[in-house]
């Protein structure tokens, strides 16, 4: 499990009174506890992750791609690990930190996975529109493949956020080689940590117990 921060929110914290009565005995700061209940939180999770059983990842449902000939979807990426970018062209958060780390993922380990795009709009969608999209990604230098989540009339959330249950932009997946959703991770995304948990995804083998390297997907204009 990911460590997130949303944009808009800050970090709260309690003192700690389950994980570490220890520190409460040594009568620490408040925010020495703060992030010491924070860091012992996660070892814990992580220990959880390893013998979690993990939900299949639902399939995209997208009505037009950019930077790629070729329309994709989740089974033909079965055997790599593939990392998923949701946002919004008007989300402030999604412009300062979720596409910016996309990308610093697609050029760290772009040899090991597979980086993809996900216009999900539920707001303002007279405003962002595919044309908008195109100069937006183009102007921003995103270079990896996005899909423009598919829209249901009557519903201003589009498919594939309903099913990820997304509550917003930026949010963050992370599929497994088996196909498995291995992370939904909503704002800010600690860098360390999604870093620690690509590099664990990468490493494991393939359905078929031989580590599989991922696809070669064309970008285009």
């Amino acid at each position: 499990m990911l460590t997130t921060t949303a944009a808009t929110h800050a970090v709260r914290c309690s003192p700690p009174k389950i994980w570490l009565p220890s520190v409460e005995s040594q009568h620490l700061p408040p925010l020495t506890a703060c992030l010491a209940q924070i860091y012992v939180g996660f070892l814990r999770r992580q220990e959880e992750n390893l013998v979690a059983v993990h939900p299949p990842a639902p399939d995209l449902a997208d009505s037009q791609w950019f930077n790629t000939d070729t329309e994709l979807n989740l089974a033909d990426l079965r055997g790599e690990v593939v990392v998923i970018e949701a946002f919004q062209m008007l989300c402030p958060g999604c412009v300062s930190h979720g596409l910016p780390q996309a990308q610093r993922i697609a050029a760290r380990f772009g040899d090991d996975l597979t980086v993809l795009g996900l216009h999900t709009v539920f707001e303002h969608h007279a405003a962002m529109t595919p044309t908008s999209l195109e100069a937006f990604l183009h102007e921003y230098r995103i270079t990896f493949p996005v899909g423009v989540d598919q829209a249901e009339p009557g519903n201003t959330m589009p498919i594939t956020m309903r099913r990820y249950q997304l509550p917003g932009t930026p949010s963050l997946l992370a599929i497994d080689r088996s196909g498995a959703l291995r992370a939904n991770a909503f704002g800010q995304v600690d860098d360390l940590g999604l870093g620690a948990l690509l590099a664990r995804l990468i490493d494991e083998p393939s359905p078929d117990g031989v580590a599989a390297p991922p696809g070669v997907i064309d970008s285009g204009s």
